[in-house]
């Protein structure tokens, strides 16, 4: 009797614990709302006459096919310059989150181009890669670049969340030499660390409970997704990287805690520039300081004559 009671506790909590994790990977994989952003712009936003600007300027459309055979689409602004910028959007974003910031590469003198992550805004998928499948769409994106704007192209990637991770693993990739530099605002050190660092700080979970919450939500990425979350590390990536590299992060960021940025400007012996906006939190460093931030940016670009 005794050990039936056990087997059967056990298969419930054994049942329990697989729908929470499938829960979990559901949260965190499938986006919320595939649909654009369509909130009204607010004359509050510190960004409001950038994003203004960027609403109202001519944009292209481009698309490109993935080998899974899913289009994938992007906003390019065009300047007639040899000069590109692309600009890569956070977790459950879209390209027009990023209009903000293309004004300030558009000023600079670049064409901007803006994805859609796989999944995200107009693009089509089923689940986020968190960088570590878009990685490879990016490569793509920039092939695209200087298929238009010919061999004589300057290619910058920036990102900001996990755009700023996706840019980090691109740079540990094979890429042309017409890639000269990357910029990440707020990006993790790995998937499975923010995750980690998640499930603690949005769940209360202690990290014994965290541990195996995790590894079974890593698992069951691996099945649908591809990947194990512990595959897909900006840090590593970051050690194969060559080009000059800024990295901007929000000294109050208690989403991807700070103390991630230090990580990864470690993994790199790339030329490195590091910038803290002392009081921001996630994403907010532009917001908040916007002077500073164009002027690192600039000096950034200036510096390597870009």
């Amino acid at each position: 009797m005794k050990k039936k009671l056990l087997l059967t506790s056990l298969l419930v909590a054994g049942t329990g614990f697989a729908i929470a994790s499938d829960y979990f990977f559901k949260m965190a994989m499938t986006p919320f709302n595939k649909k654009p952003d369509s909130k009204k712009l607010s004359g509050k936003d510190s960004l409001y006459r950038n994003k203004v600007w960027f609403r109202d300027f001519p944009k292209e459309k481009w698309s490109l096919e993935t080998k899974s055979g899913l289009t994938l689409f992007a906003q390019y602004l065009n300047h007639d310059s040899d000069k590109t910028a692309i600009l890569l959007h956070g977790f459950m974003s879209d390209s027009d989150s990023m209009g903000g910031f293309a004004k300030i590469f558009y000023d600079f003198g670049y064409n901007v181009l803006l994805p859609d992550a796989r999944a995200q805004g107009r693009s089509a998928g089923k689940y986020i890669g968190y960088g570590w499948v878009e990685k490879e769409d990016i490569r793509n994106w920039i092939r695209q670049v200087i298929a238009k704007n010919g061999q004589d192209s300057k290619i910058i990637v920036m990102g900001q969340s996990m755009g700023g991770a996706t840019t980090m693993m691109v740079s540990g990739m094979k890429l042309p030499s017409q890639v000269k530099a990357f910029i990440e605002d707020c990006g993790y050190s790995s998937v499975k660390e923010e995750i980690m660092y998640q499930a603690g700080n949005l769940c209360n979970l202690n990290k014994i409970a965290r541990m195996p919450l995790v590894e079974a939500i890593s698992g069951i990425n691996k099945v649908k997704n591809g990947f194990f979350l512990g595959q897909a590390s900006s840090v590593e990536q970051l050690k194969k990287n060559t080009r000059p590299f800024l990295f901007i992060h929000g000294g109050k960021d208690h989403f991807v805690p700070t103390e991630m940025v230090y990580q990864n400007y470690a993994a790199t012996d790339a030329p490195k520039e590091i910038w803290i906006a002392p009081l921001a939190g996630h994403a907010l460093s532009y917001p908040m300081y916007k002077k500073e931030y164009q002027k690192t940016v600039k000096a950034f670009l200036d510096k390597y004559k870009l």
